[in-house]
């Protein structure tokens, strides 16, 4: 019984400390803070029911938080991503920080899942190779190549450039 208690208190510090990233991890995974509370919802209860097993919790949570958000892809393929950022968000400077974060989220949306979840676990929450290798259940190898095609895509997508730079660009000179 007192491992039981135990086990449930650990899971709820747990809980305390880390619900916050993995928010922030999933909104960057479905571009939507209301799917993003869902899928941290549904993979916290999963992780409830097998905490006393995980030895390693935030790399357990941030799979399931992975394979979740595959899985929300699956049913919402027709639906287009956009951001809707938090009022309560704290540190959101102004207008123009708000709409980088949308034009970001958005540019995000269009990678393909795989790119999506390389770049958001690996520049986003700032995870290694190895550590990204691991989550998606595939070589580091792979994890360099959708890293290298995503980072591609983002350079190259117009949304993402600041006008000026847009502009020169276009002309071929350089920014």
């Amino acid at each position: 019984m007192a491992s039981t208690e135990q086990a449930s208190g650990d899971f709820a510090e747990f809980v305390r400390i880390r619900s916050g990233r993995l928010l922030r991890f999933a909104f960057w995974m479905t571009g939507s803070w209301p799917d993003a509370e869902d899928l941290v919802q549904d993979s916290l209860a999963k992780a409830y029911l097998r905490w006393h097993k995980i030895e390693q919790p935030d790399a357990y949570l941030h799979r399931l938080v992975v394979n979740a958000a595959r899985s929300w892809h699956r049913i919402r393929r027709a639906e287009i991503l956009t951001a809707v950022p938090s009022e309560l968000e704290a540190g959101v400077a102004g207008p123009e920080e708000v709409v980088a974060r949308r034009t970001l989220v958005a540019a995000l949306a269009r990678l393909p899942r795989r790119q999506r979840a390389v770049v958001v676990l690996r520049y986003c929450l700032d995870l290694s190779e190895r550590d990204v290798a691991a989550l998606l259940g595939c070589s580091a190898g792979t994890v360099k190549s959708q890293a290298s095609h995503a980072l591609a895509k983002l350079r190259a997508d117009p949304a993402l450039w600041p006008d000026e730079a847009a502009s020169e660009e276009q002309e071929g000179r350089p920014a």
